[in-house]
């Protein structure tokens, strides 16, 4: 909590001459409603056109079962994708070793339910690197809002009482009002390499939306 008067401010020009200035917090908690798995597949050879048609063979195998499973194909999209020279160091020389292919794909699910289903199933079809999966709400707005409210009148209640331990009185509004920053936290789990032969479960969790802002009141 800061109070200003105009002697304080100097020169400096404000509407906010005479002020009380509070800050609030907010934080509400949703659970996720969408899904986003990361994963792909990574191969290796000397020569760069085997590496490369056998990433694509694995992601195409992939992506064939997760639509089976009723994925719809547009829910998948590549992500990244690169290949690149690999180099082992040898008495301090650099001797080339073979080619290393990197598909990424990006998955979107409704839900939570089946990120465990969707990791199996792409993991029994060749992919070998499993880079995200983070949850998410299809409403964090509207949640992120509600902890936005939540940090104002927490801001206020701390003015008026501030207010009232002086015997003073506040502006019906504050005069000047400022976010602080707050944001969505996403839930995400990493791994590096996908390898299990059961079923993998993976839970959710919740979501925190956090905001917090600062007001200034004039008062008299």
């Amino acid at each position: 909590m800061t109070i200003l008067n105009r002697g304080e401010r100097g020169a400096e020009k404000d509407s906010c001459d005479f002020t009380i200035e509070v800050s609030g917090e907010g934080m509400t908690s949703a659970a996720p409603d969408r899904t986003i798995i990361t994963l792909g597949v990574v191969t290796e050879g000397k020569e760069v056109v085997p590496v490369q048609r056998e990433n694509a063979a694995a992601i195409s195998s992939i992506i064939e079962a997760l639509t089976e499973l009723g994925l719809p194909r547009s829910n998948v999209q590549t992500k990244s994708y690169s290949i690149d020279p690999q180099y082992d160091y040898e008495d301090g020389k650099q001797v080339f070793r073979g080619y290393k292919a990197t598909h990424l794909l990006q998955i979107s699910l409704d839900g939570v339910e089946n990120a465990g289903t969707v990791l199996d199933t792409a993991a029994a079809h060749g992919a070998n690197l499993i880079s995200e999966v983070a949850f998410a709400s299809s409403e964090a707005e509207k949640h992120q809002a509600e902890a936005l409210a939540q940090a104002v009148r927490r801001a206020q209640q701390k003015a008026a009482g501030i207010a009232a331990a002086l015997g003073v009185s506040l502006s019906a509004v504050p005069c000047k009002v400022q976010e602080i920053g707050g944001e969505g936290e996403p839930i995400r789990f990493k791994t590096m390499m996908a390898a299990s032969d059961g079923h993998t479960q993976i839970e959710p969790g919740q979501l925190t939306f956090k905001a917090a802002v600062r007001l200034w009141y004039l008062f008299a």
